[in-house]
């Protein structure tokens, strides 16, 4: 555990080459002891359709790689979809939103057998040939359901508001969290800072935040290295500490042909990061 008042993870989909449980015995050599799991369908260790499946065989290999790293587990990231548009929160397609929300109900039995009080989810995207109240009016419906789903199960529910959602600034992911009673952020300022937004237009998201992603960002790059970052990580975690924040800070450098996300050294940047950060 690090002497910050923080609490630190790392997700697993920062190093998708390595095996499962190598990976997470990365994490742990990294000096981090807690994880975030990635579950994307068709692009992660686990997939959503592995944990319907076969829920049982799925959390015991987990909790077997788990247990041989030395790991807990931070937040459970679940995309249904291959990419944010695939089988959307806000599908258009009532039969695609059922299936999520079966798909969801698994996941929460996954994350409480697994060790995590905490699911991100995506809020929705707008779709071509669609009204955009509709979208959003169903963005809304699907959130407020899943807040109140985990919520009987004592699990925190947020969303991540990212490029190519319908949460595309700060304004917008405000309103809709203020029409979603008790939903929450998982707080990411690189998808902000990359579209031009100002650190300072953001802070007014941390209220809201019960987890957090952090690597490095800047105008134009999604992901860039530690020494090109434009994101002010010093402010922001002396506001969360102001606001006493509790929730987790993921250092979550990725690795995937997107957005130009596969040209980083995942290894030294996270290293790099998360040295910063505990001496913030």
């Amino acid at each position: 555990m690090s002497e910050s008042m923080f609490k630190f993870s790392c997700a697993d989909f920062t190093f998708p080459l390595l095996s499962h449980g190598n990976a997470l015995q990365l994490i742990r050599l990294l000096g981090i002891d807690a994880v975030d799991l990635g579950l994307f369908e068709g692009r992660s260790h686990i997939y959503p359709s592995m944990v319907t499946n076969d829920l049982r065989r799925t959390v015991r290999d987990v909790i077997r790689d788990l247990s041989s790293a030395g790991l807990v587990v931070g937040d459970v990231f679940l995309q249904t979809g291959v990419d944010p548009h695939d089988a959307a929160a806000n599908s258009p397609d009532k039969s695609v939103r059922l299936r999520n929300r079966e798909v969801f109900q698994r996941i929460i039995e996954f994350a409480k057998l697994v060790g995590s009080n905490h699911i991100t989810g995506l809020p929705g995207v707008y779709h071509m040939g669609q009204n955009s109240k509709d979208d959003w009016k169903r963005a809304v419906e699907e959130a407020k359901w899943r807040v109140e789903t985990s919520w009987k199960a004592g699990i925190t529910y947020s969303i991540e508001a990212h490029v190519g959602s319908l949460l595309h600034d700060t304004e917008t992911t405000l309103t809709f969290v203020k029409c979603c009673p008790d939903l929450t952020l998982t707080l990411d300022y690189g998808h902000f800072i990359y579209q031009g937004h100002t650190n300072e237009s953001v802070h007014p998201l941390i209220p809201y935040a019960s987890h957090c992603h952090a690597r490095a960002g800047s105008q134009g790059k999604l992901q860039t290295i530690v020494k090109e970052n434009e994101i002010d990580f010093e402010s922001l975690l002396t506001l969360l500490r102001k606001s006493g924040y509790q929730g987790y800070i993921c250092l979550e450098f990725v690795y995937q042909d997107w957005e130009g996300c596969n040209r980083t050294d995942n290894v030294s940047e996270t290293i790099q990061l998360y040295d910063m950060l505990k001496a913030i």
